[in-house]
């Protein structure tokens, strides 16, 4: 059974896991020392202090991903777009997991107020990140060419963008310039 979820304190260990084997291993990130769970703890509650989703997918009752959203920048003005984030551990790749979770965020992202979700995925030959963004919904916006130095190589960066909700079609209720 699957079950998406906010997550809770005690999946950090889970989630330091599941990501230091994607900073040790992958390219969809660009972190080269893996954080200590004291780090994901913060980041968490970073996110959870802006009113964003922070998710965990279970997987036959074991935490196997986690996705949460962050302003894409911390200007003011950025304040209804954010940056999403996905990962999976190794034993759930190919399940349609990383959708399941994509959905839900943007589901929570809308209801958070957030407007414009972007993808800056790490690595062009990300197939799975960038299949799973076009799979929900996100457009190409282009590619930043051998931006990052990761295990010895140039790579790229994919940004893709999908606006939710009611989008640019009307000012936020609470729009200030």
């Amino acid at each position: 059974m699957t079950k998406i979820r906010p997550s809770t304190d005690a999946d950090i260990p889970t989630i330091t896991a599941i990501y230091a084997h994607h900073v040790l291993n992958g390219t969809g990130t660009f972190e080269t020392d893996p954080p200590s769970e004291q780090d994901m703890a913060q980041r968490r509650a970073d996110v959870l202090s802006k009113g964003l989703p922070y998710l965990v997918v279970e997987y036959a009752g074991n935490v196997v991903g986690f996705a949460y959203c962050q302003w894409f920048k911390p200007r003011p003005a950025y304040r209804f777009s954010a940056e999403d984030s996905i990962y999976l551990a190794a034993s759930a790749h190919g399940k349609g997991l990383g959708r399941l979770l994509l959905v839900e965020l943007m589901a929570q992202a809308e209801r958070a107020g957030v407007r414009k979700l972007i993808a800056v995925i790490g690595d062009s030959a990300n197939h799975g990140s960038v299949g799973v963004h076009k799979a929900c919904g996100f457009n190409p916006v282009g590619v930043l060419a051998n931006c990052g130095w990761k295990f010895d190589r140039w790579l790229d960066v994919v940004l893709m963008d999908r606006t939710i909700g009611l989008g640019s079609s009307e000012a936020p209720a609470q729009s200030q310039t």
